[in-house]
């Protein structure tokens, strides 16, 4: 769909991070000395936001009138750290995992060896009802939903509109990765990608093999010595060309091998910006960069947006899946108490203000009808669009030495060879599953 830019005032659209900050504070009162003792309190282990997180359980327990409150603690910063206090805890049997946000990657870790408490059969169509597909995709194990989706994250391809209109490209219909390349190398043009050995690059990969019909994994519910990797099929050796021609090529920039997606921003800001595939969160620190004077505003009027490049003409994209679904403890001592608290937290209206407010999309449909919501994020319409489109990483409890693996043998991009990158990383991933070799 076209994805036209129009003029949004800085100071309005960006999140109100000092609001919410504010609140947060209140929040943290309001949780500490409200309700009495009696009152059922629910701990909701959140990952560090702008205080949205906080504001939302302060509001469910005002709502809840003395049913319970909810206690928010905060989990470690690096997705990783999450993942392992998490798992560290729900194994030990800690009652308090009454609310966990979480990765969508490590779902089916949690789930698998039974920490997560099952969805009571009556709020599986609540808590699915509007979802994003992509979303619910996210939030399922073993073709049962098992986490609640809250909010989601995707990737979408931001461009510099007078770079494409020198490239003759039409942005209103969708672009592959090859005419990127070929704008990017045509205008002397660098394009804006994350080729850090990090989690960004298997969110890269993963794309880019969806995208082209493939898979990473082709039996993502088998055990560790069973598991098929899908690496050298076409779409993996695709995936590996793309990756590999921006590597050596040098489209990416000489900061490629150790690129994030916060200096792929800084890249695409600057006069050798031209594409780039990232999260929403760039519309809002664009905008505050242009209030604190660090970039001018004809770069913002100059930026547009589309939906993640596909890989083959003619086929749908698989843009990136992120973002956080809400766990409930095996060991908690109120699960159901829990799934009526969440019942709270996920309403669309919820959703919709902690994207205003904290940059995170909404995972139900429901919540972008909200006007205000193209006030401060006018790409609202490409997000919802991408995350219908969106592919999971691979969903197996051995995602974390699946990802691990792909970034060391994929990195750096110019080194990845379609011809050797895809069979040399998948006889590694297969060695260290098999316990044969080590990370």
């Amino acid at each position: 769909m076209p994805n036209r830019r129009r003029k949004i005032d800085p100071v309005r659209s960006r999140p109100k991070a000092a609001a919410v900050a504010t609140l947060a504070m209140g929040t943290m009162l309001l949780t500490g000395c409200g309700p009495t003792e009696s009152v059922t309190t629910l701990t909701w282990y959140i990952n560090p936001d702008a205080g949205g997180q906080a504001a939302i359980a302060a509001s469910c327990t005002e709502e809840a009138d003395g049913a319970y409150r909810i206690e928010t603690s905060l989990l470690p910063t690096d997705a990783a750290a999450q993942r392992e206090q998490l798992a560290r805890r729900l194994a030990a049997g800690d009652t308090s995992m009454d609310i966990m946000s979480i990765d969508p990657p490590f779902i089916p870790e949690l789930a698998e060896p039974g920490f997560l408490a099952p969805i009571p059969e009556d709020s599986v169509d609540v808590f699915s009802e509007n979802v994003l597909e992509g979303a619910l995709a996210g939030a399922t194990w073993k073709d049962e939903l098992v986490t609640v989706p809250f909010w989601a994250n995707t990737q979408i391809l931001w461009y510099r509109e007078s770079v494409a209109e020198a490239a003759g490209l039409d942005m209103s219909q969708p672009v592959t990765w090859d005419q990127l390349i070929d704008a990017a190398t045509e205008q002397d043009k660098l394009l804006g990608v994350q080729g850090s050995p990090a989690e960004s690059m298997t969110v890269w990969i993963n794309a880019l093999v969806e995208s082209a019909g493939g898979q990473i994994l082709e039996n993502p519910e088998a055990s560790a010595d069973e598991l098929e990797l899908g690496l050298t099929s076409e779409a993996g050796q695709e995936a590996a060309r793309i990756i590999g021609t921006i590597g050596t090529e040098g489209l990416g920039g000489p900061g490629l091998p150790t690129s994030t997606e916060n200096t792929s921003l800084t890249l695409f800001q600057g006069d050798d910006g031209s594409f780039m595939v990232n999260y929403p969160f760039v519309w809002p620190a664009t905008l505050g960069a242009v209030e604190a004077g660090s970039i001018d505003q004809s770069v913002v009027d100059d930026i547009g947006w589309a939906l993640f490049p596909t890989v083959t003409e003619g086929e749908d994209t698989a843009p990136p899946l992120g973002g956080i679904n809400l766990g409930v403890g095996a060991a908690s001592d109120d699960p159901d108490l829990a799934y009526e608290a969440i019942e709270c937290i996920v309403r669309p209206e919820n959703q919709t203000e902690y994207f205003i407010t904290n940059g995170n999309p909404p995972s139900n449909s429901e919540a972008y009808d909200d006007p205000t919501i193209e006030e401060d994020f006018p790409m609202a319409t490409t997000i919802r669009d991408s995350l219908e489109l969106a592919a999971p990483r691979p969903q197996t409890p051995f995602y974390n030495e699946i990802s691990t693996g792909l970034q060391q043998e994929w990195s750096p991009p110019n080194e990845v060879d379609p011809d050797t990158t895809p069979e040399r990383s998948q006889e590694f991933i297969t060695a260290v599953l098999r316990g044969e070799r080590l990370l």
